[in-house]
């Protein structure tokens, strides 16, 4: 039996890149996923349908993290639909392209709406599931950083400080959630998805030289969340996963 076996796990932002593919591969070892969504329902939809295909079960949920009664409606629906909550993956982000030496166009609106978003939708959706993990004594949280949380290069430099808010916020957690739940996080470096459609140059750029010369797939970073779901022995890390575009 996998570790994964009838537990449930929320991933928000499942529909889609990453999220997408943490959603299918908790689901081929047997966890029940509910793929919180907050515009792409079709594709929500879609890995739903997917995963009913091969007999597990999906529940599609639409929510927008930023709004903590959404997310507290969706945590009561989970528990009324599967009485327990075992892990949280907030995958669920934000960004928008800006010149970093641009400072004109990083405005209010901007910094407020990822912020909104990547730092406090994490924290909506975890204050949501903590009573009841705690209730059962268990759970694992997985927050996605970003290198650009550590290196301050990235899409935006909005984007950048939430990334490091959410690594700080993943340290604070741990400790203050210990001993019965674990807090996690990934960071990726640069990630073949559709954020990067038509910026591939850009990308290229931003990430300099590559020691490895890949790009990771959503597919690399899903089986990173997938580890630190099941590692008993890991709380308040923040793992980087980069091809070494770091060093």
């Amino acid at each position: 039996m996998s570790d994964f076996e009838n537990k449930v796990y929320i991933i928000t932002g499942g529909g889609t890149g990453v999220g997408r593919s943490i959603s299918l591969k908790l689901a081929e070892r047997g966890a029940k996923v509910i793929i919180n969504y907050r515009k792409s329902k079709k594709e929500a939809m879609e890995v739903t349908e997917k995963i009913t295909e091969y007999g597990r079960v999906a529940l599609p949920f639409k929510a927008d993290v930023a709004i903590e009664k959404e997310v507290s409606e969706m945590i009561s629906h989970v528990i009324k639909e599967f009485g327990r909550i075992d892990g949280l993956v907030n995958n669920a982000s934000i960004t928008t392209q800006i010149a970093m030496n641009d400072l004109e166009s990083a405005t209010d609106e901007i910094w407020d709406s990822l912020y909104e978003v990547n730092v406090k939708g994490m924290f909506h959706c975890i204050k949501a599931v903590v009573p009841f993990m705690k209730k059962q004594g268990s759970g694992a949280i997985v927050n996605l950083g970003s290198v650009a949380g550590t290196t301050g290069i990235g899409s935006s430099i909005p984007y950048a400080a939430t990334k490091a808010a959410i690594h700080n916020m993943t340290r604070s957690l741990a400790i203050a959630l210990s001993p019965h739940i674990r807090v996690n996080c990934i960071s990726p470096g640069a990630i073949d998805t559709r954020w990067w459609s038509g910026n591939k140059d850009k990308m290229y750029e931003l990430v300099g030289n590559l020691p490895l010369q890949l790009i990771s797939s959503p597919d690399d970073i899903a089986e990173a969340v997938l580890f630190q779901l099941t590692q008993a022995s890991v709380t308040g890390q923040v793992f980087t996963i980069d091809n070494g575009q770091t060093l």
